[in-house]
């Protein structure tokens, strides 16, 4: 992004953002995107899929701003009380951050200005809201070169970001949502609202607007682990755009990580379904006194779960808890682990399936 030109408002040129390329990876993008929808809604239970799918991409977004966790140091974050280090504590309020943006397009199905400040404050935890003194710059890690200025002026950064919304907001003629979750997405990075927290808000966003779209039903599809793979050339392509107002190359990257992306959750979804599957006969087969499904969408839900979980979720007594899930460990489908003092079971088949990507 070069360091002195002023951003122009949203829409662009049609031509610009609808070349015979873009139109050849659309067709391809959208194909991916909506059969993800379709499988989605053949798990009968969307919360293990969201829980699984979020906290992956909490991690992913949270590594591209250098930002580096384990999903095991997640995981456990989640199933204990101890006191977090910053950088777990930041991608947990990431999750939480996706999770109350989602729960807020269910209930009001558009964003105001407001809920964006909201979400940047869930990952950042301060007050500092919208940008209102100057002096905030991009520069290259490496060599300190200065790459972007973004605007600076508080009155220009919130008409932009009224702009913004407008076309977040309200369908765009017959321009293609998928194009124009690219288009938006540049456009948020480039105004680059706040002091903190621009990237990963944008990300948040990117879900919800596929949401309010319905292009999708819930929050499983992420670019953060495309991005994070293909870093150097999201940057270049970001810069590109605002250099030179050629749009092309930038939307076949996003439409390329939003195929990709599908893909992968598809790939992600069919191997959780047949690992539940096989999980709830073999504990019908070896602890059939036992056996409930509820306590096995439960070790799926919470691939780190713990007595508490299992006494609130099934509704019995810690004794009887305790002794469910040791049962689940006997029989070889948990695996017990000590954290600060507590116990908490780990569904390794599954996690193993969510750390792939």
């Amino acid at each position: 992004m070069s360091d002195n030109k002023k951003l122009v408002k949203l829409p662009p040129k049609r031509e610009k953002v609808e070349t015979i390329e873009i139109l050849r990876q659309l067709s391809k993008s959208s194909n991916s995107l909506g059969e993800l929808k379709g499988i989605a809604k053949t798990i009968p239970n969307q919360e293990m899929l969201i829980n699984a799918v979020v906290l992956q991409e909490a991690k992913d977004s949270s590594e591209i701003e250098n930002i580096i966790t384990t999903q095991d140091e997640l995981y456990k974050a989640l199933a204990t009380n101890t006191k977090q280090p910053t950088q777990i504590k930041e991608v947990i309020n990431y999750r939480s951050a996706i999770f109350s943006g989602f729960e807020l397009m269910k209930k009001q199905g558009f964003l105001k200005l407001k809920d964006i400040e909201t979400i940047q404050k869930t990952i950042i935890e301060n007050n500092a809201g919208i940008r209102s003194m100057a002096g905030t710059v991009l520069k290259n890690d490496k060599t300190g070169k200065i790459v972007y200025t973004p605007p600076q002026e508080k009155d220009e950064i919130l008409d932009l970001l009224g702009n913004f919304l407008e076309h977040f907001n309200v369908k765009q003629n017959d321009l293609n949502p998928l194009i124009n979750l690219a288009i938006l997405h540049y456009q948020f990075e480039s105004i680059h609202p706040f002091y903190d927290g621009n990237g990963r808000t944008g990300r948040i966003l990117n879900i919800l607007y596929l949401i309010i779209n319905d292009l999708l039903d819930i929050p499983i599809v992420y670019l953060s682990s495309y991005i994070n793979e293909n870093k150097a050339d999201y940057y270049r392509l970001l810069n590109t755009v605002n250099n030179t107002n050629e749009w092309s190359e930038y939307i076949i990257y996003m439409l390329k990580a939003v195929e990709v992306t599908s893909n992968r959750t598809i790939e992600k979804i069919n191997s959780i379904k047949i690992l539940l599957d096989e999980t709830i006969l073999f504990a019908q087969e070896k602890e059939p006194k036992i056996y409930r499904k509820e306590l096995i969408e439960l070790l799926f839900e919470q691939p780190y779960s713990k007595i508490e979980f299992v006494v609130e979720r099934l509704n019995v007594e810690r004794k009887a808890a305790s002794r469910y899930l040791k049962k689940m460990e006997e029989i070889g489908i948990l695996a017990s682990q000590k954290i600060g003092r507590e116990n908490v079971y780990v569904n390794t088949k599954l996690i193993e399936i969510l750390k792939k990507h």
